[in-house]
């Protein structure tokens, strides 16, 4: 009987669970949401096919979408670089209420600041950097009460900066470089704004006390002066002029009137002097002349360069140089040592007005002035958006120096290697080592053109990689091989990057400059420095490591761990690893052409990313991706 009745309780039990699977609601797609995304493609052209249907899970399949744990609404937009084009159609995105994150960057938008975004109340990320939008922004943004980090940069926005931004108080990036921005930047009392970018726009005045804690970086390229206005003095302290009722004291005032003429009529030369010397650095070439000799074995301060020279050598310019020193400018600079390479140390120098430039002191040159100076003309000549372009140089018997413009957000190698295992480390996400990767490759097929497609890099390695304005790897220290007196093996900091028959011959080859790049590329990869030392003293080499474990099919062990953080990039992954495997061959024959290899590259990049919540918030913030390395600059490592 008891039995009997369990077995009851039991049928009972099992209908209310078949009941209920069947009677409660089932987690489906946001309908609403994914309707308005589907009117949003629909009416928007763009030339990357994007997989999204009717038929298909907005939540789990559609490329770039997030949704909330629940499944109910969408909570994160990212479609960098799928080719949108055209004006986003109104009362599309607007009804995603609930977005958080939304990132268009790098498309071909245009029109106006969309009116209708004032709906996307719940906004922390805005990305709409690299487009063509115009015209005014809103003026009252504390709407986006949410609002965390904004980047409206390169574009052709309009108009005042809105004083309004003052009420986002969650505000910390703030990047609205390379628009048109005009008038006064207004007080942004934001207390936790840790990075901002007003560079490159057309804004006058001064830089408000609220933000001069930030570095004159950011506001470059307007007419904006980086020290505030002295304040007049209060009327309590201002003396009173006196009745000069003798012919003494008129004396004494003619005097000092003659005097101020005479004071700017100097200046007003000296502003004239300095027009004509600008003048004659914008030819093909300009040459600074030394007005007499440096005092033999003087130093500028913080261990600069020397100033042993002769009366007749020069400091030569390039290409419409807007630098106004000369040899005796850089002398007296405030220097500091950035790197020492295989081929020099590179100083930091601050010159009296402030100019900061790289300067690279050669070592172990083993030709002649006219070799030299043929070479550097060679250099100076190339012209592309991902090779650090050489700004000048100084020959004399003594000193060798290069040039370049001061990179303030460091070399490859400091972004990759330094702080490794603390805690405020921000590591290098996958994206920006695609663009490092992608900008590296552009330089140096652009620098195998030159010299009649014979020309070298030489010198290939991520301490000589930088990142440009956009974020994209650009190539240093070209050329500088064919200049120097053969290097050890033993005794080279870039034994790591040199193929074996570079390491027989002491000769680079554009197949060595492959050799190089693929071993760049396994850099990213690991996050592991090319020869590196195991338990104190073990010596490992990265090309030998990966090809052994390659080879045992281990291929997930040779991942750099600080990616693993990042979910779907792994086929990307795999893809670059065979690239750096193809480029690492022991034959140069067998490697393929570096053109062959950047469209490799560039082919990595078109395979849709989806779901990279946790990537791309992190880098696109950060267009130029990581924030400045002040330790760091062109050409630190040689």
């Amino acid at each position: 009987m008891n039995l009997g009745r369990m077995d009851e309780v039991s049928f009972v039990l099992s209908l209310i669970l078949l009941f209920g699977s069947v009677l409660l609601p089932v987690k489906t797609d946001p309908i609403e949401d994914k309707r308005a995304l589907l009117d949003f493609v629909n009416n928007l052209p763009h030339s990357r096919d994007l997989n999204w249907n009717e038929s298909s899970r907005v939540c789990n399949q559609w490329t770039g979408v997030i949704c909330n744990d629940d499944k109910s609404r969408i909570i994160a937009l990212h479609l960098p670089g799928v080719g949108l084009n055209g004006q986003i159609p109104p009362n599309t995105i607007s009804r995603l209420t609930e977005l958080q994150i939304l990132s268009l960057r790098s498309n071909g938008l245009t029109g106006p600041f969309p009116d209708d975004f004032i709906n996307l109340r719940n906004l922390s990320y805005l990305y709409l950097q690299f487009n063509n939008f115009e015209g005014p922004l809103p003026l009252d943004f504390s709407v986006w009460k949410n609002l965390t980090t904004i980047n409206l940069s390169f574009n052709n926005f309009n108009g005042s900066i809105p004083s309004s931004l003052s009420n986002l108080t969650h505000l910390t990036a703030l990047n609205l470089a390379n628009n048109l921005f005009s008038g006064e930047i207004p007080e942004l009392n934001l207390p936790v704004l840790q990075q901002l970018n007003l560079a490159n726009n057309s804004l006058s005045g001064s830089i408000p006390s609220s933000l001069q804690r930030f570095p004159n970086s950011s506001f470059s390229g307007n007419n904006i002066s980086s020290i505030v206005p002295m304040l007049a003095p209060s009327p309590s302290n201002t003396p009173v002029p006196q009745a000069m009722p003798n012919s003494r004291r008129s004396r004494k005032l003619g005097e000092a009137a003659l005097l101020g003429i005479i004071v700017g009529a100097c200046v007003l030369g000296i502003v004239a002097f300095v027009f004509l010397l600008a003048a004659c650095f914008c030819k093909r070439k300009s040459e600074v002349r030394l007005s007499g000799k440096a005092q033999k074995g003087e130093r500028s301060p913080e261990k600069g360069v020397t100033g042993s020279h002769d009366g007749n050598n020069r400091l030569v310019f390039f290409e419409c140089c807007n630098y106004t020193f000369d040899l005796e400018d850089l002398l007296r600079a405030s220097a500091e040592v950035l790197g020492k390479g295989t081929f020099g140390v590179a100083y930091k120098a601050v010159l009296e007005d402030a100019t900061t430039v790289v300067v690279k002191r050669l070592k172990e040159v083993g030709v002649g002035k006219r070799e030299f100076e043929q070479q550097m003309d060679l250099v100076g000549r190339i012209r592309h958006e991902n090779v650090v372009e050489l700004k000048a140089y100084y020959y004399s018997k003594d000193e060798k120096l290069m040039v370049y413009d001061y990179f303030s957000h460091g070399s490859v190698s400091a972004l990759l290697h330094g702080k490794r295992g603390e805690n405020d480390r921000i590591p290098l996400d996958w994206d920006t080592r695609i663009r490092i990767a992608m900008g590296a490759a552009r330089g140096i097929v652009h620098i195998h053109t030159e010299n009649a497609g014979k020309f070298v890099h030489g010198n290939i390695k991520s301490s000589n990689i930088f990142l440009n304005s956009q974020g994209n790897g650009c190539v240093s220290d070209l050329g500088l091989s064919t200049l120097m007196s053969p290097v050890a093996p033993s005794l080279s900091r870039s034994a790591g990057y040199r193929a074996p028959e570079v390491v027989d011959t002491r000769k680079a080859t554009q197949p060595s400059d492959v050799y190089s790049f693929g071993v760049l590329l396994l850099e990213l990869l690991t996050g592991k420095s090319p020869v590196h030392t195991v338990g104190g003293s073990e010596v490992v080499h990265l090309v030998r490591w990966v090809q052994s474990v390659v080879r045992e099919e281990w291929t997930a062990e040779v991942f750099d761990v600080e990616l693993m953080r990042y979910p779907n990039i792994e086929e990307e992954m795999v893809e670059m690893l065979q690239i750096a495997m193809a480029c690492v061959v022991r034959m140069p024959d067998q490697r393929p052409k570096m053109s062959d290899v950047m469209k490799m590259v560039e082919d990595i990049r078109r395979i849709d990313p989806s779901n990279r919540m946790s990537s791309e918030t992190r880098s696109e913030s950060s267009t130029p991706p990581p924030p400045p390395v002040e330790t760091e600059s062109a050409a630190t490592q040689n």
